[in-house]
């Protein structure tokens, strides 16, 4: 499993400590990461011409990869907006706020809502039914917008994902690289996803807290025509409530939620998840905005349905904007750099990122401590590719080689390994990981990356030592 790095790993390597630095002190990481993808292809092609098409063509790339959740937040801002002109929003998250009345309640209701959708039917889709409908609700008692994005990310694709219990992706993946059965990795999983998510969403909450208390607290908003949304106004010379009838009104506030947990009872029936389930909620949102745009503008609904959709894919690309140049960057850590530049890194390369993480499984001394801490790296080096699953198949093999041999651990560190490479990769720190729910919430992704680090880091810590003890 020994591979050999070569110029192109340590030259991803140092671009990813530079773009890392620059998220943590809040600057721009546009520029940073063209001079990367640049450098990336000079040492692949050995050509200008190679080098400077690779820049555009991993723009691309990461637009594929990124079009179906530009998509559905598109699709969902569209229809948030024709909720609020007629006033169906304002009617039908009224009933909500009995439950979610302070910004501690919204905070930790918001969090487990999100987590239980997400055990059925994982983050994505679930994020656009529980944002559409909460974040209204969460704005109203006084949590901001940015503290809803970090409920919603840290008890969905953190918690949720990371353990996987009911679709069990993760685990599947992991224990058959380790040669262990899911059951095991899974039991072995739930006192260190416990752990991890006890510790990021208390310190999580607790700095939210703080800060607001002490005046240094940034929402992050990337615009405001989210949270304008959620708290009901509305634009000078838009359609008033009136346009619809109270009746009417108060039938669809009952009908349109009814929709969405039929495209849940769907999704649990059908076995519908990922991209499919994110689809039927997306096609969804398309119906009722044609619906209850034509209801409400009568003559001018045509014309209307379009000017809705438009203003849904203006919010959409003005929030992917800034997104697509990293991710086209960190994408080239997998296979997106074989597909652009060609067969060229070393024989037995599985991709940069593993590369490195391979790289470091193999130069550590072997007791249950330091297997630990080294699992934790390895499961934080490949999930830097931001997808979170790419990696945990390799986090799997070097747990099995690791477990050998000191001859005890081997679910443990298998979990170890899944639950490191999820939080990091699959939507917690890396920022167009995080977009689902910034793009929701209308917060800057960076921002919201930035607010997660600290609670993150120190549940990754937390977690690694509590594998310690159970290896």
């Amino acid at each position: 499993m020994e591979i050999q790095l070569a110029a192109i790993h340590w030259v991803y390597l140092v671009f990813i400590v530079f773009i890392m630095a620059l998220l943590v002190r809040r600057r721009d990481t546009t520029m940073i990461c063209v001079v990367g993808i640049f450098s990336l292809g000079l040492l692949a092609t050995a050509t200008l011409s190679g080098s400077v098409s690779g820049i555009f063509n991993s723009f691309i790339y990461a637009t594929k990869e990124l079009i179906g959740t530009i998509m559905i937040i598109s699709i969902i801002v569209a229809m948030s907006r024709i909720l609020i002109v007629t006033g169906i929003n304002e009617t039908m998250v009224a009933p909500l706020t009995r439950f979610l009345r302070t910004p501690a309640m919204a905070f930790w209701g918001i969090g487990l809502i999100m987590m239980v959708t997400s055990f059925f039917f994982w983050p994505s889709p679930a994020v656009a039914l529980v944002g559409a409908v909460l974040l209204p609700v969460a704005v109203r008692v006084g949590l901001p917008a940015l503290g809803a994005a970090i409920a919603m990310n840290l008890f969905g694709h953190g918690i949720a994902l990371s353990g996987d219990y009911i679709i069990q992706g993760a685990p599947k993946l992991t224990a058959d690289a380790a040669g262990l059965s899911v059951s095991s990795v899974m039991e072995a999983s739930i006192p260190l996803v416990i752990v991890m998510g006890v510790v990021t969403t208390v310190s999580a909450f607790w700095m939210m807290r703080r800060d607001q208390k002490n005046g240094s607290w940034r929402d992050g908003l990337v615009s405001a025509q989210v949270v304008s949304a959620a708290l009901g106004d509305r634009k000078p010379g838009e359609d008033a409530p009136a346009t619809l009838s109270p009746r009417l009104r108060e039938v669809l506030a009952i009908l349109i939620p009814l929709l969405f947990l039929a495209d849940l009872a769907a999704m649990f029936a059908l076995g519908l998840q990922g991209g499919d389930a994110t689809a039927l909620v997306g096609g969804t949102a398309v119906l009722i905005l044609i619906a209850v745009t034509l209801l409400a503008h009568r003559n001018q609904g045509l014309e209307k349905i379009t000017a809705y959709l438009i203003e849904g894919f203006v919010f959409g690309f003005k929030v992917f904007g800034p997104v697509i140049p990293i991710a086209a960057f960190f994408y080239l850590g997998d296979s997106a750099f074989t597909e652009l530049f060609g067969n060229v890194l070393p024989e037995g390369s599985h991709g940069i990122v593993n590369d490195l993480g391979v790289a470091l499984a193999g130069h550590v001394p072997l007791n249950g401590a330091v297997g630990a801490i080294t699992m934790t790296g390895v499961g934080v080096i490949t999930g830097l590719d931001g997808s979170g699953f790419s990696g945990i198949s390799l986090a799997g093999s070097i747990a099995q080689l690791f477990a050998t041999a000191i001859h005890s651990g081997a679910a443990t560190l298998t979990a170890l390994g899944q639950v490191a490479a999820i939080w990091v990769g699959g939507g917690t720190l890396i920022p167009w990981a995080l977009i689902p729910a910034a793009a929701i919430c209308g917060v800057s992704p960076f921002e919201l990356a930035r607010r997660n680090l600290k609670p993150v880091l120190l549940g990754l810590a937390a977690t690694t030592v509590t594998a310690m003890f159970l290896v």
